[in-house]
Formats: C-alpha cells, sequence, structure tokens
C-alpha cells in the first residue's frame, strides 16, 4: 500500500514526545518511554503497529521493527492483551511507547448520539487503562468531527468526553494526545495554506491538564499551514510527533522525504522549543525492507541521532 493510500484510508476510514524537563506535560514514572535516548538522539524513531507487514508472532513483528532500526512502538486501544503485548517487549527490546485509539471514526466523541458518545468514552477510559496496563504513556485521541453538528456543538461535546476522562488519565498517568488530523475540527478544511494552530492551542489549553497535549502530525496540515509555525505555537503542548510526507503542488500525501514539506524549518522549529522524544512513522508499512526504507527516511528528514 502506497503512503497516499495509508494516511488516506487512517484519516477518513480508521475505525481503530516527550517534552524534556517540562513538569506540565511530563509522566515521570514512566521515564523508559518518555525520556530521550542518549544512544539514539534527540528524536526516537517509533511506528504504528499496523505498519510491520510481517507473519509470525506478535514477537516475530516486534523483532522485526527493531532489526529495521526503530526502538518503539505504538499499539491499538481498546482490546489489547496486554501480557503478550509486555512480553513481545521484552523478548524484542522494542519499547511500547504508546497507544492510538482504535475507535475513532466508528465511535466519534462528538456524535450527535448520545449512546454513541457514551459508548466512545466508555472505550476511551478503557483504553487509558489498557495504555497503562502497557507501561506506556500516552494514548493518541482524535476527539471529534466537525461535520457531526455546529462548531460549537462539536467543540462542547469532544471537551466534555475528555474532561470526563480526565480523572482515569490521572489514576493511570497517561496522558491524552490529540493529533491535528482532517477531521474538519479546530482549522477550516476549505480554508487556505495560511492557517494557524491557535484554536488547537486554545483547546488544550481549555483543560488546564498536565495529562492533555498534543500528538503534532508533522504532514497531516501541510495543506493548511506551515508546520514550523504551528510547532511554535504548540510549543510545549506537544508531548510526540507523528510524521508523513505531503505535497502541497499534488494535493496528496507521500514518502516522507518526497513532496514540499520543509524539513530544515521543521527541524529548527523543534530545536526551538527544546523538542526531544518520540517521532512515530505513520505511513504505508510493509516487511523488513520497507521498514528500513521508512526509518532512513526519517533520519534524513529530521537527523534523528543527533545528540540533544
Amino acid at each position: 500500500m502506497t503512503d497516499q493510500s495509508q494516511c488516506k484510508r487512517r484519516t477518513f476510514l480508521q475505525v481503530g514526545s516527550a517534552v524534556a524537563g517540562t513538569c506540565l506535560f511530563g509522566s515521570p514514572e514512566r521515564s523508559l518511554a518518555a525520556s530521550p535516548n542518549a544512544k539514539s538522539g534527540w528524536l526516537r524513531k517509533t511506528l504504528k503497529i499496523g505498519m510491520i507487514r510481517s507473519d509470525g508472532s506478535l514477537t516475530d513483528k516486534f523483532k522485526l521493527a527493531k532489526q529495521a532500526g526503530f526502538e518503539g512502538v505504538e499499539l491499538s486501544v481498546p482490546g489489547v492483551d496486554a501480557e503478550a503485548a509486555k512480553q513481545a517487549s521484552k523478548a524484542s527490546g522494542l519499547i511500547i511507547d504508546g497507544t492510538v485509539g482504535n475507535y475513532h471514526w466508528g465511535e466519534r466523541h462528538s456524535d450527535p448520539s448520545e449512546t454513541v458518545r457514551a459508548t466512545a468514552l466508555d472505550k476511551l477510559k478503557q483504553g487509558l487503562r489498557d495504555t497503562a496496563a502497557l507501561g506506556a504513556d500516552t494514548m493518541l485521541l482524535v476527539p471529534a468531527h466537525g461535520k457531526d453538528g455546529s462548531a460549537a456543538e462539536v467543540y462542547d461535546r469532544a471537551f466534555a468526553a475528555i474532561k470526563e476522562a480526565l480523572p482515569i488519565a490521572e489514576e493511570t498517568k497517561v496522558s491524552i494526545l490529540i493529533e491535528n488530523v482532517w477531521n474538519d475540527f479546530l482549522y477550516d478544511h476549505e480554508g487556505g495554506n495560511d492557517q494557524t494552530a491557535d484554536k488547537l492551542a486554545a483547546f488544550i489549553d481549555a483543560f488546564d491538564s498536565p495529562w492533555v497535549g498534543v500528538q503534532y502530525d508533522i504532514g497531516n496540515h501541510w495543506k493548511y499551514g506551515d508546520p514550523a509555525g504551528w510547532i511554535r505555537t504548540l510549543g510545549k503542548r506537544i508531548k510526540k510527533l507523528d510524521i508523513k510526507g505531503f505535497s502541497r503542488e499534488k494535493g496528496q500525501f507521500t514518502k516522507i522525504t518526497e513532496g514540499d514539506i520543509d524539513w530544515p524549518s521543521v527541524k529548527q522549529a523543534l530545536r526551538d522549543i527544546e523538542f526531544t522524544g518520540w517521532l512515530a512513522a505513520e505511513v504505508g508499512g510493509g516487511g523488513l525492507d520497507r521498514l528500513e526504507e521508512v526509518e532512513k527516511n526519517m533520519e534524513n528528514a529530521l537527523q534523528c541521532t543527533e545528540k540533544v
């Protein structure tokens, strides 16, 4: 599957970063997953579990990702077999650094149906518990879809769901990380390419909680705004990163080092906000050769192994 089709599938059909030295968005109890690694450099490479295309057990998949040069993996929640995953992590040396909610589009927190929203909230809470059971400290969340109602209705529903889940986040010490995706929320899908991250930053700040942050996807909103500008606006709200390529000229997702994203400017912005931590590939996966290609592309884009 191409990077473009993988990203479109993730964006529209999927039913399913630590900032060094910050107290506000930190989870010190899981320092292994959260901290930069002196051997790996300022960015630690991780990937989504669905990218690992191989036969065999979960341990075999973890070993393949490790062989390809990745340090971590993000699993899908809720519903994960935590014991099996932890055994695979121990056997392979691959860290389970975080998770991704697997229900975002099928059962949305902004759905007009109160019953659907209740189901989504249950899954968010269970996802936080599953994440903690894995030893990870972040759960990626797509909080809403802008077409579920008026802007105010969608905002209020998403805010209420996350607010209700915050006691579980605090109890489990798992941060809820909002990803910027093509969901017509906190940006204008029909707008220009000069949009800012101000609305997303204000949404995060409204919770006034160390357990809500951002998993900033570098490629997702190049269509709508400058990634470097978004990074500087979001600042220490960014706890983790996703990475993919995008071509404004062609209007489509690309491999990480293709397209027209200005990677040096992205890197400088990340350095300016003193970001260190996890960088997650979210592109078309495959076997060993493909994963090695992705890992190399990540390195070429942002020189991940440079020292802090």
